[in-house]
């Protein structure tokens, strides 16, 4: 009996450990189906969408979907630690370190943690043994932890800065259409140019680090009508538009913005194993479309026509429409518009004074 405790534990203690390395310090996305981490998001974030859908869409909903991220975070370390615990725990009660089961998981709750109580003490040389090793290993991942937060952090830090810089440049919340509206006039395909050229490089960097650290996902942008999935979508419109609609040194950085945020979304796409599906209304119809070119021509930066250009469009938002879809539908971030009907006010326009009424 006591061999099938000591086996159980092993297998709790790998199981464990596997899981903690490929998720903190394993730089790159694992696609095994069956892991650890896998499981404790889909069955943890899917009850939570699911309360938060009851919750009146807009800043309340927003402000409930903000705590999961760092919520997940802390409760995923929890289930690490107990399981580590426990798993010492059935391997102490194997080699009979304390004899009952509930004294050993308690022992091996003081060990992994360092607390050195003193009231419970090993027996045998293999207990003794364990006892080293878990408390080095407690060290250890306490270690990892207190070095994980700061990482983890720094990289939402970066990706949230971006996203605010893009307020003044595509509104709040951003769209297509305000970024090529307030790019044009004289140098504003110079200045485009340069600024899909920085958005290359953080699709990249956003496909890297949600790559090693999905849960990145899950975690909200500082506005509620910002999100770092409405300003890649809305980076690929501006790609797409600029690709067919434009020729020159901004079309061809629009392909390499577009080819970097495509991939982007496509990977993770799959490392949520969201299914890719057509949008259930369509973002662009050919009425805004139109209103759209106008606008644009008549602030001076005309765009290709024909039918050649609107089919060329089509097949580019096919490429990436579906699976941005399948992400906001996933993650309950509202994709941007290509265009809005009415103004709107940016971020860095508005504070709460400005809802108070003066008292004169």
């Amino acid at each position: 009996m006591k061999w099938l405790v000591a086996a159980l534990g092993i297998v709790l203690l790998v199981v464990v450990l596997w899981d903690a390395f490929e998720t903190v310090v394993l730089p790159r996305r694992v696609n095994r189906r069956v892991r650890l981490t896998r499981l404790f998001y889909r069955g943890t974030w899917y009850p939570f969408a699911a309360s938060a859908r009851l919750v009146r869409p807009g800043n309340r909903r927003e402000a409930y979907l903000s705590f999961y991220g760092p919520l997940s975070l802390l409760f995923l370390l929890a289930l690490w630690a107990t399981g580590l615990v426990t798993g010492f725990g059935l391997l102490q009660y194997a080699v009979g370190s304390v004899a009952a089961l509930g004294g050993d998981l308690y022992f091996s709750g003081t060990t992994f943690f360092t607390l050195g109580l003193g009231d419970v003490a090993p027996h045998g040389t293999a207990a003794r043994l364990l006892t080293v090793i878990e408390s080095g290993l407690g060290f250890g991942f306490l270690a990892i932890v207190i070095g994980y937060f700061p990482v983890l952090y720094q990289a939402f830090s970066r990706r949230e800065v971006s996203i605010s810089l893009l307020d003044g440049r595509a509104g709040s919340p951003p769209s297509a259409g305000q970024l090529l509206h307030r790019h044009r006039g004289p140098g504003g395909l110079a200045a485009l140019e340069r600024l899909l050229s920085e958005w290359e490089r953080w699709s990249a960097e956003v496909l890297e680090t949600h790559l090693s650290y999905p849960l990145l996902a899950y975690f909200r942008s500082q506005h509620n009508n910002q999100s770092w999935l409405a300003a890649l979508t809305t980076v690929l419109d501006t790609s797409a538009l600029m690709m067919v609609g434009v020729e020159g040194d901004c079309a061809r950085q629009a392909r390499l913005t577009f080819a970097m945020a495509r991939h982007a979304v496509v990977d993770l796409a799959q490392v949520f194993r969201t299914e890719p599906r057509a949008p259930a209304v369509d973002r662009l119809p050919a009425a805004v479309l139109a209103r759209l070119r106008a606008e644009l021509a008549a602030a001076g930066l005309p765009l290709a026509e024909g039918p050649a250009v609107e089919d060329g469009l089509a097949k580019l938002r096919e490429m990436y429409e579906p699976y941005v879809e399948a992400l906001s539908r996933y993650l309950l971030q509202p994709l941007p518009a290509w265009h809005h009907d009415k103004p709107r006010r940016d971020n860095w326009q508005t504070s709460a004074w400005d809802r108070r009424r003066s008292p004169d």
